[in-house]
């Protein structure tokens, strides 16, 4: 079993614990965290060179691969204290309210908060927000699938599902 890592943890280990590289990875730093919550920090909104910019915009529902990069470093700290990392693969986002219609015109660094509300072996529920000081960006649920390939979700179709169509 690994140790817990000193706080924050910063881009560097970000980036060695999450499936995305360079400027793909958003976060900055893991400020919190514990069993069932995570607080990261995020100033590659303000990045003109962001790779999720489209038309010299960063529109606020990008604000969802920044919520799913906090859940995905939750779950390689949790699978720290585990045997074997799990890994996850965004499933579904629902019930996201956007208060703003981008993320690149505030300043201040964004804090992304993700709390787990529920879950199994297979999958994991979560609650996120984005925010900029006080001020709610962006909020939603996603679902997080675990080890999809080894529990058979990625399974080819067997002969009698193809001729059942």
């Amino acid at each position: 079993m690994t140790g817990t890592p000193t706080l924050p943890l910063d881009h560097a280990w970000i980036a060695a614990h999450v499936p995305h590289a360079g400027a793909m990875c958003v976060l900055d730093t893991v400020d919190a965290w514990d069993a069932a919550r995570i607080r990261c920090t995020a100033t590659s909104h303000r990045d003109p060179h962001n790779p999720l910019r489209s038309h010299d915009r960063l529109a606020s529902v990008c604000g969802i691969e920044y919520a799913a990069q906090a859940m995905a470093v939750h779950g390689a700290l949790l699978g720290a204290q585990q045997d074997r990392p799990r890994v996850g693969y965004l499933a579904s986002v629902r019930n996201v309210d956007a208060f703003v219609e981008r993320l690149d015109t505030f300043d201040l660094p964004l804090t992304v908060e993700a709390e787990r509300i529920g879950g199994d072996d297979r999958s994991v529920l979560y609650g996120f927000a984005l925010r900029c000081g006080e001020r709610v960006l962006l909020s939603g649920r996603a679902t997080v699938m675990l080890d999809a390939a080894a529990a058979g979700a990625l399974r080819a179709p067997l002969a009698a599902d193809q001729g059942a169509r």
